[in-house]
């Protein structure tokens, strides 16, 4: 497979769109819309560290999470277009500011111009391909020995919510597809000065209500990859979007859901786990996106 956009499928939603002329599913032309490059320290400790991870947050999204707390650039698609040769130097600048780690945030629609620069320029830090998990493998397997660390979600177990909430079908067996793609490539992790150099993180994002997805999700991982990845169970849900047209989720966790998730973890005696606090749920860590 050649990463080509005239018949775009480069996602599961298969468009089949040329996106040189017409926007796919995701929104987007075939030259990506980025709204921020800057070094970002929100991220897990093995992958900010001291310095930060240096981001590339990409425009438009191959979801449509009703929920998104980069909800203005996933569907406003704020941002500003990009060529190859502009997104090459964005990526030595981040390595100039000190970044541990180039950080391509929602890339999966963009896989066609990230294979192009990074054929043109390696960097000399690893490369985070950091994706919601609606991934192909056909996809994933032509980036092949240029991503050192991927960090997918894993939104849900339930098909049903993720046809409710993100507007996908499928979502489950996609992500876990493309999870063993991802571990494939990178295999167990690999750290250096509390750094992870090369291998999976998967995130969860809790969602109010939905705990035992969560476990499900949780479980899942657990009994495929043991402490061959990183867990991270996030708990910054803040509701943005569209999440108000559905009450169920227009609220953050409770403090019962949290603890529940934490014993569930505490339970299932995972080491290579990241739990975050119920203090993160707060709208100042969404960094400043570029308008436009």
């Amino acid at each position: 497979m050649t990463l080509d956009i005239t018949k775009c499928s480069l996602c599961p939603n298969n468009c089949f769109v040329d996106r040189n002329h017409k926007v796919g599913a995701c929104g987007m032309l075939a030259l990506p819309k980025i709204a921020r490059v800057a070094l970002h320290m929100w991220e897990e400790p093995i992958i900010s560290g001291e310095k930060g991870s240096g981001t590339i947050f990409f425009s438009g999204c191959t979801m449509a999470c009703v929920f998104c707390q980069n909800y203005e650039i996933s569907a406003l698609r704020n941002g500003e277009v990009y060529t190859v040769e502009k997104l090459v130097e964005s990526i030595k600048y981040l390595e100039t500011l000190g970044a541990h780690n180039v950080n391509f945030v929602n890339p999966t629609h963009y896989a066609h111009v990230i294979k192009q620069a990074l054929t043109l320029y390696r960097p000399k830090i690893p490369v985070v391909y950091n994706s919601g998990g609606f991934e192909k493998v056909e996809t994933l397997k032509e980036l092949e020995g240029l991503i050192d660390v991927y960090l997918p979600d894993f939104k849900y177990y339930d098909d049903a919510l993720a046809l409710k909430y993100s507007g996908r079908k499928n979502y489950s067996s996609i992500a876990k597809e493309a999870i063993d793609e991802m571990f494939r490539q990178c295999g167990t992790p690999q750290l250096e000065n509390g750094l992870l150099k090369k291998g999976v993180v998967v995130r969860h994002l809790v969602l109010p209500g939905c705990i035992e997805d969560s476990k499900k999700v949780i479980s899942y991982l657990y009994d495929k990859y043991g402490e061959n990845i990183f867990l991270s169970a996030m708990c910054q849900y803040v509701p943005f979007g569209k999440a108000s047209d559905y009450p169920e989720i227009n609220r953050r966790l409770k403090p019962i859901e949290y603890k529940s998730i934490l014993s569930f973890i505490l339970k299932l005696g995972i080491k290579n786990c990241f739990v975050q606090d119920l203090e993160s749920a707060d709208e100042s860590y969404i960094p400043p996106f570029k308008k436009g």
